[in-house]
């Protein structure tokens, strides 16, 4: 599916595409906001003090913005794929292919939900936080849950396009 044919859902779809735009260039911000944390971090250190727990928030916000950006990818087909095996494959097979990694994306995604919604629980019953700021770490999990929720969506998303245009091909 093109990336024209990918912008063109009306209603929940579009709304869902739109959520996950956004919440990838959050992404992209908040891994500024952690570069420039770790410049004044390295200037502080020396010209009078560095920024204290660079290295924890630097770990969080990198998490994060990791998992912001996987709805992203799967939505607009910016996964990384292995074209050496399809180059001489015709198009009803790349579309099963696709199909069935859209299929493992929702699988992985919904597993990952489930044991990542267990870790922040456990997180959140034994109150752990990082070693200097005190972050509760448990908090990280909160918009990693909501990348991984959105993964789901966009997997489901791009489920249904590949069967549409499997149908589509017969």
């Amino acid at each position: 599916m093109s990336e024209t044919q990918t912008l063109n859902h009306p209603g929940v779809v579009g709304l869902v595409r739109r959520i996950i735009d956004y919440w990838a260039l959050l992404g992209g911000f908040i891994l500024i906001a952690v570069v420039l944390m770790n410049v004044l971090s390295v200037i502080g250190g020396v010209l009078w003090r560095p920024f204290p727990g660079d290295f924890e928030l630097t770990q969080i916000g990198a998490a994060n913005a990791a998992f912001s950006f996987l709805p992203y990818c799967q939505i607009h087909y910016k996964n990384v794929t292995a074209d050496i095996f399809t180059t001489k494959a015709g198009p009803r097979t790349i579309l099963m292919f696709r199909f069935f990694a859209s299929l493992v994306a929702l699988l992985f995604a919904c597993l990952l939900c489930w044991r990542m919604f267990a870790g922040m629980l456990n997180q959140y019953q034994y109150d752990y936080t990082t070693a200097i700021v005190q972050f509760p770490i448990w908090l990280a999990f909160v918009p990693i849950l909501w990348s991984l929720f959105l993964l789901s969506a966009a997997a489901l998303i791009s489920l249904c396009d590949e069967a549409r245009a499997i149908m589509k091909a017969r």
